[in-house]
C-alpha cells in the first residue's frame, strides 16, 4: 500500500466523540449558547455537559463540631384546680356568679364537679363549712345578704351533684374577713371568693386515705 492509500486510510477513520462534539459545539455558537446545549444533548453528551456532581470553586466540606442543643423542656402542667389540705379543700380558680346575683355560672360547673368527685374520695372529711366572702364594694348589708347566699348556691350544687347535706353548712360572711386590700380592683377581686372549710375529719381514715 503506498503513501496516499494510507492517508486516505487515516482521513476515512471515524473522529473519536469529543472531537465531533467540539466541532458540532463550533458550529452551534453563532446559533446562541442555549441552542448549542440543545444539540450536545440531542447527540447524546447531556450527561457530559450537566451530569455528575458539581464542585464550587474554593468549596470545602463542612464538619459539625459537637452536639445539637437539647430540645426544650415541656411546659409544667397547670396547677390542680382543687387540693385537700389538712383543713381546707382549696380551689385554685374561682367560682364564677351572675353580676350582683347568686346564680352560680356555668363555666363554674366543672370546677364545683371537681370538688364534688375530691369530697367524695376523701372520705376522711365528715363535715365541712362553706363561707361566702364579698369585697367592700356596696353597702355591708347587702354584700352579707349576697355572700350568704351565693355560699347557699354552692351548697345547694353539691347536694345536688351527690354530697349528702348532713355534711355541709353554708354562711355568708360579708366584707368582714377580706384576704386583701380593699382599695384595688386586684384585692376586691380576691375578697370576692367562696371557701371550703374542714371543720371534721376521721383522722384514722385520713391516714388510711393516704395509704391508698
Amino acid at each position: 500500500m503506498n503513501d496516499i492509500d494510507d492517508k486516505r486510510d487515516v482521513t476515512s477513520r471515524p473522529s473519536p466523540r469529543w472531537l465531533v462534539a467540539r466541532r458540532s459545539a463550533r458550529r452551534a455558537t453563532g446559533l446562541g449558547p442555549w441552542v448549542a446545549a440543545a444539540a450536545l444533548t440531542a447527540m447524546g453528551l447531556g450527561p457530559i455537559a450537566c451530569g455528575g456532581v458539581t464542585t464550587f470553586e474554593g468549596g470545602k466540606a463542612l464538619a459539625v463540631v459537637g452536639r445539637p442543643p437539647a430540645p426544650p423542656p415541656p411546659p409544667a402542667p397547670p396547677p390542680e384546680r382543687v387540693v385537700v389540705t389538712d383543713d381546707k379543700i382549696i380551689i385554685n380558680e374561682k367560682i364564677q356568679f351572675e353580676y350582683d346575683q347568686a346564680t352560680i355560672r356555668s363555666e363554674s360547673h366543672s370546677l364545683l364537679d371537681e370538688v364534688v368527685s375530691t369530697i367524695k374520695k376523701h372520705t376522711h372529711i365528715k363535715k365541712i363549712a362553706i363561707e361566702g366572702h364579698a369585697s367592700a364594694e356596696g353597702s355591708d348589708d347587702h354584700n352579707l345578704k349576697l355572700s350568704d347566699r351565693r355560699a347557699k348556691a354552692v351548697m345547694k350544687y353539691l347536694v345536688d351533684h351527690g354530697i349528702a347535706a348532713g355534711m355541709l353548712t353554708a354562711k355568708g360572711f360579708g366584707k368582714s374577713k377580706p384576704i386583701a386590700d380593699n382599695d384595688t380592683p386586684e384585692g376586691r377581686e380576691k375578697n370576692r371568693r367562696v371557701e371550703f372549710n374542714i371543720v371534721e375529719q376521721d383522722t384514722a381514715q385520713k391516714t388510711a386515705d393516704a395509704g391508698k
